[in-house]
């Protein structure tokens, strides 16, 4: 574990639609948890209908200083909804975060942040469990499906994983936005989200980017979180988002497609 140096403020960013009890649940994990205390929390409010929600936002404003509420009045995209909080934030560190996640490790983020300090590291991410303690992520590959994909999920908590790579902190040539710490000189330079990547890929595509910098994407799995699975969005299961997602695919073949082949 790379020690961090003075104290650099670190914006959690979370996007966030209705799904208050997640959010509460992720939110208050991150305060009882965490020992790095320099940082602030987003929540980008996405659309959200149900009163206890606006309820919800006032009440953690009030009861935390370094939590701030901003809208995000148009439809859902990741991207732009990210790159939006990107401009509001104020950390030196922008650590993007889903809302329906738990802190497990109280180190989770300073961990990240040790990794991400170094000067050849452009970004820092975690691993995360399902709720049944087996892998959800673990680090992504790109090129399964001719795009990427996570490997070793479905590992259970324990398992060290092919060559030790699941207790190993290594270079990866991606990881999931679920939980992923950013040097905000580095997320500047290349741009931020591609915003035509509205839900998928986006964040593959980011550290793509930030490779192509020739920075390092570092997977520490000391920091360790729950994950319970897209709670808030759903899963891609109407002709829809099926269509969306294949259009987002060619998209980012043709943007990789060196890379790729």
């Amino acid at each position: 574990m790379l020690r961090v140096k003075d104290s650099p403020l670190v914006s959690v960013i979370i996007p966030n639609k209705d799904a208050v009890d997640s959010l509460d649940v992720c939110v208050r994990s991150i305060f009882e948890k965490t020992d790095y205390k320099n940082f602030e929390i987003l929540i980008v409010e996405n659309n959200s209908e149900k009163p206890e929600t606006f309820a919800y936002y006032e009440r953690i404003q009030k009861q935390r200083e370094n939590v701030r509420v901003i809208r995000w009045k148009e439809g859902f995209n990741y991207s732009a909804i990210n790159n939006f909080a990107v401009r509001q934030a104020k950390g030196e560190y922008l650590l993007f975060l889903n809302n329906d996640v738990e802190v497990i490790t109280p180190y989770w983020m300073s961990r990240m942040l040790g990794q991400c300090q170094r000067k050849d590291v452009g970004a820092a991410g975690a691993k995360l469990f399902y709720p049944d303690n087996t892998v959800q992520h673990a680090g992504v590959v790109v090129g399964i499906g001719w795009f990427a994909g996570h490997v070793m999920n479905g590992r259970p908590k324990v398992d060290n994983g092919y060559l030790g790579s699941l207790i190993a902190i290594q270079d990866i040539s991606a990881f999931t936005g679920e939980c992923m710490m950013v040097k905000r000189s580095v997320f500047e330079k290349v741009g931020g989200f591609d915003e035509e990547l509205a839900v998928a890929l986006n964040d593959v595509d980011l550290c793509l980017k930030i490779r192509r910098e020739k920075q390092l994407i570092v997977m520490d799995p000391g920091a360790q979180l729950y994950h319970y699975e897209s709670k808030s969005r759903g899963q891609e299961n109407t002709e829809a988002k099926v269509e969306r997602f294949k259009t987002e695919i060619r998209r980012f073949r043709g943007k990789w497609k060196e890379i790729l082949e």
